[in-house]
């Protein structure tokens, strides 16, 4: 039987975030694989996969940092705000000096207000909204805010800028790229994207999906364990019994945990091995705050 754990794929431009995971899927003949966070087709870069039960921690990924690094074309507005859009406007660029890219960053940097784009696969009255983008059809979209930790912004030619970005969930990297063009009062699509980090995960430390492949008729893919994933959490050594209890819902034995020392709301919970066995989360409530079961992992 596979594993359970997280691989690090460097994905290709092309195939599609569920692409990669039905070849993964088939490589490992395991019973579940999944994503943990998308990437856009025409994207290449860091897609995390959990195998097994390296899915139920999906969420805390999907909730983390991006760090991407790519190309803004100016003068070139697309419908998609991407190089896969068809052009609806082109507009001459301006001439660009370093006070105007500093002034960039300083604008695309911190808590933002972003619009979604209509490509997205967020819904409307039950439909996505990239399908009524296919359909010529445009929808109001409520503002969502947005962080940008970090952005640095280089220029390449006249029309080329390149970036360096880290943000907050949610945000729209092909928008970001939009809405500077729309502040230089030329328009702008993105033209190539490269995700190189998920929190503290790096591409770096990925593999492409041939390489993957030679390393699974080899013996075995490279899965890194829950443990290691998520080694910035937290964590506490239990010992076989109490993981029995708790396994059997007897959730007042997270009290032996004691309050967070910090702002950290998660806490693993380790089995004398050393693996993950379960994480908790911390609750705020009427009596004070509780630690509550939040994931549950078995060997």
């Amino acid at each position: 039987m596979t594993r359970s754990g997280i691989l690090l794929i460097d994905k290709p431009e092309g195939p599609s975030s569920a692409q990669v995971v039905y070849r993964v899927k088939n490589m490992l003949g395991a019973k579940k694989v999944g994503h943990l966070g998308t990437l856009d087709p025409f994207a290449s870069g860091l897609l995390l996969v959990g195998v097994n039960e390296g899915t139920k921690i999906a969420d805390i990924f999907l909730g983390g940092v991006k760090s991407y690094r790519g190309v803004i074309a100016l003068g070139v507005d697309t419908d998609s705000q991407d190089a896969t859009g068809k052009i609806v406007m082109q507009r001459p660029v301006p001439a660009l000096g370093e006070a105007d890219l500093r002034g960039l960053e300083r604008k695309f940097t911190g808590e933002l207000q972003q619009v979604p784009p209509m490509f997205s696969a967020l819904k409307r009255d039950g439909v996505r909204l990239y399908r009524l983008a296919r359909q010529g059809k445009e929808v109001p979209r409520e503002p969502r805010r947005i962080r940008v930790e970090a952005l640095r912004i280089t220029q390449l030619s006249e029309v080329d800028l390149e970036f360096v970005a880290t943000c907050s969930r949610g945000t729209y990297v092909r928008t970001l790229a939009a809405d500077m063009g729309k502040e230089l009062g030329c328009g702008a699509h993105l033209k190539k994207l490269r995700r190189t980090a998920c929190d503290h995960l790096s591409v770096a430390k990925a593999m492409g999906l041939d390489e993957l492949e030679s390393r699974c008729a080899a013996g075995g893919a490279p899965l890194l364990s829950l443990r290691d994933a998520l080694f910035h959490v937290p964590a506490v050594t239990w010992q076989s019994r109490l993981l029995s209890r708790l396994r059997l819902g007897q959730q007042e034995l997270l009290g032996q945990i004691g309050k967070p020392q910090s702002c950290e709301s998660l806490v693993g919970i380790l089995d004398p091995r050393g693996e993950l066995a379960a994480l908790a989360k911390w609750t705020e409530d009427l009596t004070g705050g509780r630690w509550r079961l939040y994931r549950v992992f078995h060997a």
